[in-house]
């Protein structure tokens, strides 16, 4: 039996992570996982998986599950995260599941590596601002890391047997989002409501938001540049409406591999946490009534990832600041405190006023991007 902790059980990643455990409970486990605000909500998933350890977000909270549940290990907060990450360490076994959105996740991760815990990620904004920290971890502790993301989970399937000298182009595909079919003039009003309501993927509001920006594929970008080691002028992006293809390569000999399936993360997320073992699932792409199109990427329409490819190339710090303010702007646009179109306008700022740092530490990382959010959400009006 696999044994998992998962970080963000409560989420999109993590909630489906829990539906593969409860259609496969003879060969799955989850020993331990972080909870979210909702008392009565982990109370339910304390009782149905039985975890030995858990971890929430306030000491109050952790109280009250300590008072209920006697022989339940409870951590909370930020050193909880670490402590859960690292729980039974000696257990070899034990896969690490990073499914929370934000930097929260960054830390557990590294900590977890250190150990010799393999990874099957789903926190982009590990890779994002501190992808070669966390790689070059990865490969002195020989930890796996497995990509839950739909796109990475393609690319890694698309490249097994192949050798990293003949790849001429990885093709990362883009649904488009929310407003893919509106102008940019349309932009200037839309709603959260619209914003939120994405034609194929069923994802948490912030990833949501970030697909319609085109922001997550910026995102990607850089993770499949940190996760495959391919430098970022082979790596493009292609609109595909359909979300059927997950994502392409393209060899030296103009051949080119693609992953199919349909929109269900429930299939990258087993072929990660089952260690790129085929097991069964039931969703068959119907190949007779699948619909394939493709439009060029436009980096005007979607400045947000012409950004994304320019902080990419900087390096250094410049990747957390295009992370973090974008964070803290569609938290904003999220809270109804800015238009829309004022994301980017947000992200473009702080990126405009970044500064190199000498040198680029997880300290540097999380300091940097809380001055910088601080900064953000002071001008518009919102605290931390």
């Amino acid at each position: 039996m696999k044994k998992w902790i998962i970080l963000g059980a409560t989420g999109s990643i993590g909630t489906q992570t829990l539906d593969i455990v409860r259609k496969y409970p003879d060969e799955y486990n989850v020993i331990a996982f972080s909870l979210g605000r909702d008392l009565e909500k982990n109370i339910k998933l304390i009782e149905e998986f039985s975890p030995l350890a858990v971890c929430v977000r306030t000491e109050e909270t952790k109280e009250i599950l300590k008072e209920k549940y006697q022989n339940l290990i409870v951590y909370y907060g930020d050193e909880g995260l670490v402590n859960l990450a690292c729980f039974q360490k000696e257990d070899k076994e034990v896969l690490l599941v990073v499914s929370v959105v934000g930097f929260i996740g960054m830390i557990p991760t590294a900590k977890a590596i250190e150990i010799g815990r393999d990874i099957a990620l789903a926190n982009k904004e590990t890779l994002v601002v501190a992808g070669e920290i966390i790689m070059s971890l990865a490969k002195k502790h020989k930890v796996n890391i497995f990509p839950i993301d739909s796109e990475h989970s393609a690319i890694h399937q698309c490249l097994l047997g192949e050798n990293k000298e003949d790849i001429k182009k990885i093709i990362i595909t883009a649904s488009g989002g929310s407003f893919r079919n509106l102008s940019r003039e349309q932009l200037e009003n839309v709603s959260i409501s619209d914003a939120l309501n994405h034609p194929n993927w069923k994802m948490g509001a912030k990833i949501t938001i970030d697909s319609s920006t085109m922001m997550n594929k910026g995102f990607e970008v850089i993770e499949a540049h940190h996760l495959f080691d391919v430098p970022y002028e082979k790596i493009t992006t292609i609109i595909h409406k359909e979300s059927i293809i997950h994502s392409m390569v393209e060899f030296k000999d103009s051949s080119i591999k693609a992953q199919l399936g349909n929109a269900d993360m429930h299939i990258p997320i087993l072929y990660a946490l089952s260690g790129g073992k085929r097991v069964e699932y039931n969703n068959e792409l119907d190949l007779y009534r699948a619909k394939l199109s493709f439009n060029e990427m436009d980096f005007e329409r979607y400045p947000c990832l012409k950004m994304a490819y320019a902080a990419a190339q900087k390096g250094n710090i410049f990747p957390t600041i295009l992370n973090v303010s974008n964070d803290a702007a569609v938290n904003l646009f999220l809270e109804g405190k800015i238009k829309y179109l004022e994301i980017e306008k947000i992200i473009e700022e702080a990126l405009e006023e970044a500064i190199e740092v000498e040198e680029l530490t997880l300290d540097i990382i999380l300091s940097t991007g809380r001055d910088i959010q601080e900064k953000i959400y002071k001008k518009y009006g919102r605290g931390l």
